[in-house]
């Protein structure tokens, strides 16, 4: 049904049907609750990109995940998604890969389809090659990165003091009494792995041991929690305690740590991070920083927003994690 066949019901001109579907004046009342009687009899639902025609607004947002198989990204995607449809948009959540030419390809998408706004998960997106596009492409949209910042007028950064986070992990085992605390991060060695790095190789100075010789990298999957935590039992078997840079990770490590019959907490004390549901499923329960993702991620839906809506927010928001403390320390 279009607004002809409304039209022609209601004994109206089709510009009348227009004026009610757009919310516009210039209808008188009873002609206006009729024409709303015929649609409502008849399940009639404007065409949205038509209408975004009329209006200028796509009422649509743009969310970028770099890897949609990483549930902490997922959650974050999820909580935009949700804040952004109770606020009557539509998402499109496109999965770019970590190469830069492939995230400047998925930002000419966003485009293309005239986004009102993007949503970036992750510091991955803090390249600049990113800027860049956003500076071409994207100049006058409000653009929020969840955990990332770039130095333009429209992007926002709704960070976490991830630096200080893993620094406060390493402090909390040393309170344990654990002394050889190793550190295992994940691959690409991105903004935020590099503060999470810098945070354990600061706060582990006043150990009994080289923090760069305890520090390792792999691949963020569970196998490369597996067998990271199989070196540094091998390089060190006196290590008390690991910080993994993703609760993954820790996963993987526990089960390495359990095919060695370390027991944990008692020998391996093990702290992971992003507080996900892999924290909650490990047995032992696992120990984790909780970065504070959903309300960056709510955060950042909301800044968009509030951007189209010509309210101003400060361009750099940081949140301070907390530890969740279980049984795996």
């Amino acid at each position: 049904m279009t607004i002809y066949d409304i039209a022609k019901l209601a004994g109206v001109s089709a510009s009348s049907v227009s004026r009610v579907v757009n919310q516009k004046p210039g209808v008188n009342p009873e002609t206006r609750q009729k024409i709303l009687k015929i649609m409502e009899k008849n399940n009639y639902s404007p065409n949205a990109i038509a209408r975004g025609l009329v209006s200028q607004s796509s009422k649509t947002i743009g969310i970028l995940v770099a890897d949609i198989r990483n549930i902490h990204h997922t959650d974050g995607a999820y909580y935009i998604e949700k804040e952004l449809i109770g606020l009557g948009y539509c998402c499109i959540i496109l999965n770019t890969g970590d190469r830069d030419e492939d995230k400047v390809h998925a930002i000419d998408i966003l485009n293309r389809r005239r986004v009102e706004g993007v949503v970036m998960m992750g510091s991955i997106f803090q390249c600049d090659a990113v800027k860049e596009a956003i500076s071409q492409q994207m100049s006058d949209v409000p653009v929020a990165i969840v955990n990332g910042w770039l130095d333009l007028p429209n992007v926002y950064g709704i960070l976490s003091d991830e630096q200080g986070g893993v620094a406060s992990c390493v402090k909390y085992l040393m309170a344990k009494g654990r002394r050889k605390i190793a550190f295992i991060c994940d691959k690409p060695y991105n903004p935020s792995n590099r503060l999470k790095e810098s945070g354990y190789l600061q706060s582990a100075r006043d150990l009994s041991i080289t923090p760069a010789e305890w520090s390792y990298r792999t691949e963020n999957t569970l196998e490369g929690g597996y067998e990271a935590t199989l070196q540094v039992l091998k390089e060190h078997p006196d290590v008390d305690g690991i910080v993994y840079a993703v609760d993954l990770l820790a996963a993987g490590g526990l089960q390495a740590l359990h095919a060695q019959k370390v027991p944990v907490p008692e020998q391996v004390a093990i702290i992971g991070i992003n507080n996900s549901t892999y924290a909650q499923i490990c047995s032992p329960s696992l120990t984790s920083l909780d970065n504070k993702r959903m309300e960056a991620s709510v955060m950042a839906a909301r800044f968009v927003i509030d951007h189209i809506s010509g309210k101003k927010n400060p361009n750099r928001m940081m949140l301070l994690p907390d530890l969740v403390v279980r049984q795996s320390t």
